[in-house]
């Protein structure tokens, strides 16, 4: 049951990470005088192959926040052993 949820943990933590690195790279070309849709289209598809829905849900997560959890859960069963 453990491994489960080791599993589980390791498969969200990717997937913020792989977040983190969309949601860097569009703060590094976001201008606010260009629409988050044209941004999507010419930088962000291009790079990553995600939809503007995906796009969405990226910008709408708290990733670091996420991550600290995680990382925090993870040092919680460490110190258990």
């Amino acid at each position: 049951m453990a491994h489960r949820q080791s599993q589980k943990l390791g498969i969200q933590k990717n997937k913020l990470l792989r977040y983190q690195k969309v949601l860097d790279y569009y703060n590094e070309v976001k201008n606010p005088d260009i629409p988050t849709t044209v941004i999507w289209r010419k930088y962000i598809y291009p790079k990553f192959a995600i939809s503007r829905t995906t796009l969405y849900e990226i910008l709408g997560t708290p990733v670091v926040k996420q991550l600290k959890d995680i990382q925090a859960f993870e040092d919680s069963q460490i110190s258990m052993f």
